[in-house]
């Protein structure tokens, strides 16, 4: 699977309270987005309290980590998988950075492609790093707009004219909290409100239904979105500059089903690109079997439009993570080892087609393939509810290098028989840019598309590492 992201949240209450535990069960309903590290910063009348870890969101919070945050009106938080910087703790989020004008706590998903160029200059102008993450780079930049500026949303809204690429990002100052996305839109950002008041920022909205907010709206690409004592504030001057382009592998995999992204109920999107390969590679068999998680919605579409039953064909185990999340090969396959099982009752003597939602290198897919083998598949017809990977990522999606792509080393006919399918079907490029239509217009550079910002030639994800390592 491919590597990305991070989950962001923010919320702003009336009056102080326990927005500790209201974030932790929202960081839960976030945790499909980054699953190496976790982090809140609580901001109580200017004075702010933070805890951050390595691991999962119950892992990094316990009762005795959450009472210590204690009350307050305002919180920033994170769940974090790196695309820029490793997995260290000192790259978790959110960010706590001091200056003359107070203190600020930020929370970024996405990737920004000039951080290198950005980072050369903040250092030259007597920056230190601490972190190997490119969120660093934004915070010391919205640090040298606010010391020059009246406030931190102006600070904000003039950083976004020296960034390029994805992020959305949610930050407190001792009096404010803001969110913001990129002019693109890669990556999704929305709005809610819960019936007491509290103002809430996340990256999906299966986070503000985990805390019973109301959806309010999506934060426009390129719009900054205020709140402060006199209620929520929005600055439009970015918007419309720049094309829409949310990623569409946000409805493909990334966002989870029950979410709405942009105005598309994920699970519906996933559920026509399922009809979509019914349609173009209709195939006899017995049963259809989903990959779990995100290929079980695009299985039902297929099985309905199909008339071929659906099946649950495997177990999985909850406690394991996404296998695309782990950060080295190794610990992928030893993580799909333990996450899948194979229901031998429901797949023995069938003949299966097979739903996931992508082929990256092909281990993972070729290991769940041998899976259904041994339990006993007479037939195994493989329907990829993408089309395949031939291009690096730079806004937040962990694919470096097209060299690492299977689509790019083999036919669909060759990559068939590496995973040991009978046959292989990937959805079209056009098909899956209407899936979820209502939430387009799409980056889909990764499937052959247009790159929509300038790129950078090569963008290693410990390049900062690097950098740092020679200077110690």
């Amino acid at each position: 699977m491919p590597h990305e992201e991070c989950g962001v949240l923010g919320m702003r209450a009336p009056v102080t309270r326990d927005l500790a535990t209201l974030s932790y069960y929202a960081l839960f309903a976030l945790q499909h987005r980054g699953q190496e590290s976790a982090g809140m910063a609580v901001v109580d009348d200017g004075v702010f309290s933070t805890h951050k870890g390595v691991g999962l969101v119950d892992d990094v919070f316990n009762a005795r980590a959450l009472t210590a945050l204690g009350a307050g009106n305002m919180v920033v938080g994170h769940v974090r998988y790196s695309t820029t910087g490793t997995d260290r703790l000192a790259n978790a989020q959110p960010l706590v950075v001091n200056h003359r004008k107070g203190r600020m706590a930020l929370a970024h998903n996405g990737n920004i492609t000039n951080s290198s160029e950005l980072h050369d200059v903040l250092e030259d102008r007597g920056s230190i790093f601490h972190t190997t993450s490119d969120t660093e780079v934004i915070a010391y930049l919205i640090v040298e707009e606010r010391l020059r500026l009246s406030s931190i949303e102006a600070a904000v809204s003039a950083v976004m004219d020296r960034l390029e690429g994805a992020y959305s990002l949610v930050l407190a100052s001792p009096a404010k909290l803001v969110a913001a996305r990129d002019p693109h839109g890669f990556r999704p950002l929305c709005m809610g409100r819960t019936d007491d008041g509290v103002v809430v920022f996340a990256s999906e909205t299966c986070a503000l239904d985990a805390v019973s907010a109301h959806f309010v709206r999506d934060v426009m690409p390129g719009e900054v979105v205020t709140v402060d004592d006199l209620g929520v504030h929005s600055d439009t001057s970015h918007c419309g500059k720049k094309p829409k382009r949310l990623c569409v592998f946000e409805h493909i995999y990334f966002s989870r089903p029950d979410s709405v992204v942009d105005g598309q109920s994920v699970s519906l999107a996933r559920q026509r690109a399922g009809a979509f390969l019914a349609q173009t590679f209709p195939v006899e068999a017995d049963i259809v079997v989903g990959v779990p998680d995100s290929g079980l919605d695009a299985a039902v579409g297929y099985a309905c439009a199909s008339a071929i039953p659906y099946a649950i064909g495997f177990t999985k185990n909850k406690y394991v993570g996404r296998t695309f999340i782990a950060p080295d090969q190794p610990m992928r396959e030893s993580s799909v080892r333990l996450k899948l099982n194979p229901i031998r009752s429901v797949i023995k003597g069938k003949r299966v087609v097979l739903i996931d939602d992508s082929i990256v290198r092909g281990t993972t897919i070729r290991h769940t393939v041998g899976l259904m083998r041994l339990a006993g598949a007479r037939e195994v017809h493989l329907r990829i509810s993408a089309p395949p990977f031939v291009a690096p990522c730079f806004y937040g999606v962990d694919i470096d290098s097209a060299d690492k792509l299977i689509a790019n080393q083999m036919s669909p006919d060759e990559i068939a028989r590496h995973i040991g399918v009978d046959s292989l079907g990937y959805l079209g490029v056009e098909q899956m840019l209407s899936i979820a239509s209502i939430a387009g217009p799409f980056c889909y550079a990764c499937f052959g598309g247009e790159y929509p910002t300038t790129v950078p030639d090569r963008m290693e994800k410990d390049r900062f590492s690097q950098k740092i390592g020679r200077k110690v």
